[in-house]
């Protein structure tokens, strides 16, 4: 199917507009202390995926006999949404908002165009390489350029545990967004891929909700906290997320979540405190500067006469 330059922006500001939610969902998971990073991943990517699987039910049903012939690459995907957000949120509690945010969204760039290189045979241009390293140097620089003005849990051990923990976020974005973008490419609606992997991804995440969700039932404070992460972020976030990658290549799409981290730093700055050096802010001003890069088309120049 021939994508039109119209189609290609609105998932290219359907991308945008997720990644503004899902820049929220790290200062607002600082509201419920008392919630585990676990409990806080299963709730939100797990109810936010079986909200998507019931939406898309209809469409499942009509596409099964294609989810069952490409199951390997639906579980792919399922796994990866299911260990998505348990290394995501531990991350941030880990490394606090910005860094772990930075992290996590920074490397799943340049993961999901490793994987597309690996497994697709797919080559990225070279206005695509410079505008993704433009946002990587633009998340270097808001972990060197963030400072707390309060004690960061696991302080001491959040340059080793935290990085892992990130790159594992990245590298499973990366995954269940190149999963979910095959399922479209053999055949499966967006809303149908989108719902079918994120909806066993949250079935996978219920035993992990079952064991550590108590403290989200503790207080109504707790449970709106839940319940926003659920439908806000992960739910209408995520369908805007697969509408996105039935229109854009994968690696463009989480190349665009970069926008992500740069609108949690600035949350984190004014709401919870994390406060950023001229560096950070030189940082969020490359990711900015990134995403114009890879999105706005180059105008051809006309071909001027040669004078002989």
């Amino acid at each position: 199917m021939m994508i039109t330059p119209r189609e290609r922006m609105t998932g290219v500001l359907a991308v945008v507009f997720a990644s503004f939610l899902w820049g929220t969902t790290g200062t607002a998971a600082t509201f419920a202390p008392e919630v585990s990073p676990l409990a806080i991943g299963a709730v939100a990517m797990g109810l936010g995926g079986l909200l998507q699987a019931l939406i898309s039910a209809s469409g499942m049903v009509a596409s099964r006999a294609t989810l069952l012939k490409n199951w390997r690459m639906l579980l792919t995907g399922a796994l990866a949404v299911a260990v998505y957000p348990l290394a995501f949120y531990a991350s941030m509690h880990l490394a606090g908002v910005t860094v772990g945010t930075v992290i996590s969204l920074g490397s799943a760039p340049l993961l999901s165009a490793l994987i597309e290189y690996y497994l697709d045979g797919q080559r990225l241009s070279r206005r695509w390489m410079t505008g993704a390293a433009m946002g990587v140097a633009g998340m270097a620089l808001l972990c060197i350029g963030k400072s707390t003005g309060h004690a960061a849990a696991g302080q001491g051990d959040y340059a080793i545990a935290g990085v892992a923990l990130g790159l594992i976020a990245g590298l499973t974005y990366a995954l269940y967004s190149w999963a979910a973008r095959h399922l479209m490419q053999r055949g499966v609606p967006s809303r149908a891929a989108m719902g079918a992997t994120f909806g066993l991804g949250g079935v996978l995440l219920m035993p992990v909700l079952l064991v550590t969700g108590a403290p989200l039932l503790a207080s109504w404070n707790n449970a709106l906290v839940g319940a926003y992460m659920a439908l806000i972020p992960m739910f209408v976030g995520y369908v805007c997320f697969g509408y996105a990658l039935a229109r854009i290549p994968a690696s463009m799409a989480t190349t665009l979540t970069l926008l992500e981290p740069a609108v949690a730093a600035v949350l984190a700055a004014v709401i919870v405190g994390e406060r950023l050096s001229p560096v950070g802010w030189t940082g969020i001003g490359l990711v900015v500067a990134c995403l114009i890069f890879i999105t706005v088309p180059l105008k051809r120049r006309a071909a001027l006469p040669v004078s002989a």
